[in-house]
């Protein structure tokens, strides 16, 4: 009733032959191959992410080292940040109380941190230590009164289309557009963005948001990044 052929053996309606092809992997290989492939597909990850990081740092950011006090109180000699190298595309515009680093336009060998006070097209005046720009004082809540003791009066200087009125925020101890004059534009080749060393400052550096200007009642040290020494 059951009769079988020779080397042909049933269940239901399969035979060995519909499974020619499969291929039987016993347990203990099956482990050292899932190994192997975890562990190229980590490799591969990790070679994509340090492709990555590479990239943004060559073409979006760059580690920089304060070296000095002239940015006190909110930078320190020894810190490491991050600036941003798109605002030398004009990748944000720059404005007013960015901190940026930029070659010095006496010796472009060397780099400067400041922070920019005055902008194309207005004139930047201090009297008794007051920062003024087109006859209006300046707010400037960044600044430690302990570090500005200085009452130093400035001539207006105006600055021109495509230049920036720089200043460190330790005034008493920076050497600036006081001394040296206006930074072109085309020098700023970075805006400091983030702090990652040391660990306990961590954070983004920004300039705040308060306002630009108080009313006038009568009216009218450096950086170094890893390729090159900066001030």
């Amino acid at each position: 009733m059951f009769k079988r052929r020779q080397g042909e053996y049933r269940f239901g309606d399969l035979t060995l032959d519909d499974d020619r092809g499969i291929c039987t992997i016993r347990p203990r290989q099956e482990g050292e191959q899932g190994i192997w492939a975890d562990m190229r597909v980590l490799i591969r990850d990790l070679v994509f992410a340090t492709m990555f990081v590479a990239l943004i740092i060559v073409f979006f950011v760059q580690p920089v080292k304060v070296e000095g006090t002239s940015m006190l109180p909110r930078l320190h000699d020894g810190e490491r940040i991050f600036v941003n190298k798109l605002v030398y595309y004009g990748l944000p515009p720059l404005e007013r109380g960015d901190i940026v680093v930029f070659w010095f336009p006496d010796d472009p060998s060397k780099s400067y941190i400041k922070r920019i006070i005055g902008l194309p097209g207005e004139t930047v005046e201090m009297r008794d230590g007051r920062i003024l720009i087109n006859g209006r004082e300046l707010e400037e809540p960044y600044l430690d009164p302990r570090l500005n003791t200085g009452r130093a009066n400035l001539p207006p200087i105006y600055v021109k289309q495509h230049y920036y009125f720089v200043m460190g925020d330790n005034r008493d101890h920076s050497s600036d557009s006081r001394y040296w004059g206006l930074v072109p534009e085309k020098y700023i080749y970075g805006k400091a963005i983030l702090r990652y060393w040391p660990p306990t400052a961590v954070g983004l550096i920004t300039h705040g948001d308060a306002p630009p200007f108080v009313k006038d009642d009568r009216e009218p040290r450096f950086v170094t990044d890893w390729s090159r020494q900066t001030r």
